[in-house]
């Protein structure tokens, strides 16, 4: 038994003794693993951000539409109204959304609702369709 601690101690004597520290390659190997995973992971780090700013912008569009709605509700023989006549409605801009625009057509029914993302995509919905990047008409 004494022979085994003997051997045990002096595998750690050569160990504290001789190895220090890691190897200059070590070290490089290191680094160039972090570096991969850097250009791996920022790319999508910004993928994110810009599909954070759309998702803002089109959910903006959709209080926008429910807001003006409850405008046309209220005001039935109101003119086209601007965002800020829609904050009393429950509409309120999320930060790095542009202004919206309303474009509203013969009726109060018949109404187009744009707005610019932080990304530049401008996005459109209509009384009668769903937020999309196709440009809605009125008439």
């Amino acid at each position: 038994m004494s022979a085994i601690h003997k051997s045990i101690a002096a595998k750690r004597d050569a160990i504290k003794n001789d190895e220090q520290g890691f190897t200059l390659i070590e070290l490089l190997v290191v680094v160039l693993i972090i570096g991969i995973l850097t250009a791996i992971a920022v790319p999508v780090f910004i993928g994110q951000q810009d599909q954070a700013k759309d998702a803002a912008a089109k959910s903006d569009l959709g209080v926008a539409k429910v807001a003006l709605v409850s405008y046309f509700t209220a005001n039935p023989s109101a003119s086209t109204p601007d965002a800020a006549a829609l904050a009393n409605f429950g509409y309120v801009a999320s930060d790095g959304v542009g202004t919206i625009a309303i474009t509203s057509g013969s009726t109060s029914s018949d109404f187009c609702i744009s707005a610019t993302s932080a990304t530049t995509t401008t996005f459109y919905i209509s009384e009668d369709s769903a937020v999309s990047t196709t440009a809605c008409s009125v008439g």
